[in-house]
């Protein structure tokens, strides 16, 4: 099959290349995951100065920590002496200062060089300047974003930039108050697949009357095959005999105290590139963050997010957590299946996109300009 001369209704797809090749993925890392901002923790991952989380953000290991004065802080997770990964677990909690396991070279909170065997000897180092690497970090809904730019983007004009056009604007969002809310349940997935599969799953909803029985039920509108999954800046209205947003249909919990009525019993959801999904329903928030780690594959770490009041009095929230655990199992077991295809003489061109699907080569547009040579 070739995607040249193709009738009206279809429009191209990326080459399968573009989903296997390994220095392909090298750009994708480069220019993209390492030049934007980048959702990589929950705040409240890290209670006490001295907790840390270490996360991988395209080719560079990220360490997450709390200082002294309760600020967040990020570094590169490399020690300057002789470029030794200064933690290799992937959290934890220290007393006082980071030490790296090779030379012992030791770092406070905030980064600066503290000790290092002989160091008093070399009254010419500054420990400032031989601290660890800073990473830029700003807190939203909750979240931790790093950017590993030397100049970031504006926070406004990207990542927030894409709510206003989802939504129409921020407020909307804002009335989930989603950085008040506590984490109900979070669910890691490591998926063999692409990481722009899993955002173009997201996009349509072209699949959902095929492999998402649960979620159509709740849902209606998705079975029709219409792109419910990226327009719906509108909200999907439940079903008339949904009680709330679960796996049979059953009541949830009483709806968020700042969203507005006309928000009530509908499903909204953003697509923050490169690799954030926001999830709205009446009581409780979805959010996925993507941590691609290689051309074909993908760690996925999904969050529930519910009231405090509904966590910390033991509700239970299995319901509406099978509801899209099994959504992300269906949807994970796709990618999974279009993986090794990507590698076919007969996706060498690519596939095609049909007219519920077109706005995906908006996306495929968006990660060829940002991965171009002559960036």
């Amino acid at each position: 099959m070739t995607t040249t001369g193709l009738p009206p209704s279809l429009i191209p797809t990326l080459p399968g290349r573009d989903y296997t090749d390994p220095e392909n993925f090298r750009r994708e890392q480069e220019r993209i995951f390492e030049r934007m901002w980048f959702c990589a923790a929950r705040c409240d991952e890290f209670a006490k100065p001295g907790a840390f989380r270490t996360v991988q953000i395209g080719r560079e290991s990220v360490m997450i920590t709390r200082n002294r004065s309760g600020g967040l802080r990020a570094f590169l997770n490399i020690c300057r002496h002789r470029g030794a990964k200064l933690c290799v677990e992937e959290s934890g909690e220290v007393r006082r200062n980071f030490q790296c396991p090779y030379h012992a070279w030791t770092y406070d909170l905030d980064g600066k060089l503290i000790a290092a065997p002989n160091l008093t000897k070399m009254p010419d180092i500054d420990r400032t300047t031989y601290g660890l690497v800073n990473v830029h970090l700003k807190e939203w809904l909750g979240y931790v974003w790093l950017c590993l730019a030397d100049e970031p983007p504006s926070f406004e004009d990207t990542v927030l930039r894409e709510v206003v056009d989802r939504l129409g604007d921020s407020e909307s969002l804002d009335r989930y108050e989603v950085d008040t809310l506590t984490l109900g349940r979070r669910i890691t997935y490591d998926v063999r697949a692409n990481w722009k599969l899993i955002v173009e799953n997201f996009m349509e909803c072209y699949h959902c009357a095929t492999i998402h029985p649960e979620l159509t039920e709740v849902l209606p509108e998705f079975a029709d095959g219409y792109a419910a999954q990226y327009y719906v800046g509108h909200g999907a209205e439940f079903a008339e005999e949904a009680k709330g947003f679960t796996v049979d249909g059953s009541e949830g919990f009483g709806r968020l105290p700042g969203i507005a009525d006309d928000q009530d019993r509908r499903y909204y959801a953003i697509t923050i590139k490169p690799q954030v999904f926001v999830n709205m329903v009446p009581d409780h928030v979805i959010i996925h963050r993507m941590f691609p780690l290689a051309a074909d594959r993908t760690v996925v770490e999904c969050d529930w997010l519910y009231s405090k009041e509904v966590v910390e009095r033991g509700r239970d929230v299995s319901r509406s957590v099978e509801l899209f655990h099994r959504v992300n199992q269906q949807d994970f077991d796709a990618c999974e299946r279009c993986q090794p295809a990507m590698d076919s003489r007969a996706y060498r061109e690519g596939g095609v996109l049909v007219p519920s699907e077109h706005h995906i080569g908006e996306f495929h547009k968006w990660v060829v300009e940002r991965t171009a040579d002559s960036r």
